[in-house]
């Protein structure tokens, strides 16, 4: 599925970005305020987030006024609830919905339960993922961020917007995809500058307030939050939701992120598909087992500041193009690119260890020095990228190795026992994100 075509609608004097993708029976707006439509497609998990959304239902995505491909607003401005009230109508009105379904995040939640409790004849069901009705402390509030906090908050805005430690904060899991990082960063730098994206959020975090409208939102309502949203007192604010929207339902996603979709291999998606439809989407998973490789050039930006931008370019060049020399001699699948590794599968294990022997020593050869995670599991087929645990637990092993090493699970040893392959015991690890321990052994050197 390609992206969608961003179209515009007017609103008075302003204009506003909206695509839409899918054909399924039903609508559902998702949004998560600051984003832009064209670059987030950039973003591979969010965009695949996107397209299993739009898998059961007719996906309508916005940029609401004042970030990205919608008309800017003036330094310091946020659209009031009646302006994004407008953008919402407008949109809906352009795409000939006259009722949906609506899943907000983050700085939207408090804006789509006003949305939902003022117009109950425009939405069915209302889906609220990491958010709160209201973000700062308040006499009968207590639960909120005082005000030193939201101090802090927004001078880190400021400091840190469009940086790699902005996105490392939000986005955890994403730093391995070095692709999705830089999208991430682009993004943020096209939708705002970073004393506007701090003006803005400290507007979202000191005015939004939609306690008043919980009591009135009377259709289907589903919670979601994170590890990292249940930090402090985020925990006691996803329960505020639960306790004053009659009939809501809570589930809670291990997640580092502070966005569903950052982590989501289908989990959420389904959930959220369930939710809306009464039943899993319709178009299961293709589910197969593999071999999972992960590559990873060490220390590459220190090699590529090493030798320059034209010479690192040639070597990586030259890495990417006897990785796929190898895949194809082994009969490996490249997956994907992460930056300066691959992602790639096999059908049989045996052949996966001897591809990444092979693999570290022509690197070596080239002068790169890179590290290999393997396991072997259950994966699903998502268009040409594969995701589910099997693809995390690879990954996490990966980034255990040193430079020049092939670790792996225990799986994929039990699998090639009686081989000839030789192992050493590297012992139990405490992977990321992973449950308990996991033992990992390394390749030996031939």
């Amino acid at each position: 599925m390609d992206a969608p075509e961003t179209r515009y609608v007017s609103v008075g004097d302003s204009e506003v970005a909206y695509q839409v993708l899918g054909d399924g029976p039903d609508d559902l707006i998702y949004h998560h305020g600051l984003c832009h439509r064209d670059l987030m497609w950039d973003i591979a998990p969010e965009a695949a987030f996107h397209r299993r959304l739009a898998a059961f239902s007719r996906l309508i995505l916005f940029d609401r006024r004042g970030a990205g491909a919608s008309s800017r607003l003036p330094l310091g401005h946020f659209p009031t609830w009646e302006e994004w009230n407008e953008d919402l109508l407008a949109v809906l009105d352009a795409v000939g919905s006259s009722k949906a379904a609506m899943f907000v995040e983050g700085e939207a939640g408090p804006l789509g339960i006003l949305f939902t409790a003022a117009h109950p004849e425009r939405i069915s069901a209302l889906i609220l993922g990491c958010t709160t009705a209201r973000f700062k402390v308040d006499a009968d509030y207590p639960i909120g961020a005082t005000q030193d906090e939201i101090d802090e908050r927004v001078a880190y805005i400021e400091q840190a917007w469009g940086t790699t430690d902005s996105i490392s904060q939000a986005f955890p899991s994403m730093v391995e995809d070095h692709a999705a990082f830089e999208a991430q960063i682009r993004i943020l730098r096209s939708c705002a500058t970073p004393k506007s994206a701090a003006l803005q959020y400290r507007h979202i975090f000191e005015k939004l307030d939609a306690r008043e409208a919980l009591p009135f939102i009377e259709v289907p309502t589903l919670v979601l939050d994170t590890d990292a949203v249940r930090a402090g007192d985020s925990a006691a604010q996803t329960a505020y939701l639960v306790d004053h929207i009659e009939g809501a339902r809570f589930i809670h996603f291990p997640s580092q992120g502070l966005m569903l979709y950052g982590d989501d291999d289908g989990w959420v998606t389904d959930l959220v598909g369930e939710f809306l439809t009464g039943h899993r989407p319709d178009a299961e998973p293709d589910r197969f087992l593999t071999t999972v490789l992960f590559t990873d050039i060490v220390s590459s930006t220190e090699k590529a500041i090493e030798l320059g931008d034209r010479d690192w370019t040639k070597a990586l060049d030259g890495h990417d193009r006897e990785v796929r020399r190898l895949l194809g001699e082994f009969k490996g699948r490249e997956i994907k690119t992460t930056g300066d590794g691959f992602l790639a599968c096999f059908d049989g294990p045996g052949r996966a260890v001897h591809c990444a022997r092979a693999i570290v020593d022509v690197s070596s050869g080239l002068g790169l020095h890179v590290r290999i995670g393997m396991h072997t599991g259950e994966c699903e087929r998502r268009g040409d990228d594969i995701a589910g645990y099997a693809v995390h637990l690879a990954a996490r092993v990966g980034a255990c190795a040193s430079a020049d090493e092939v670790l792996v699970s225990r799986t994929v040893t039990d699998l090639v026992a009686g081989s000839g392959i030789e192992f050493e015991d590297r012992g139990e690890f405490t992977l990321k994100g992973i449950e308990g321990t996991s033992h990992l052994f390394a390749v030996r050197s031939s």
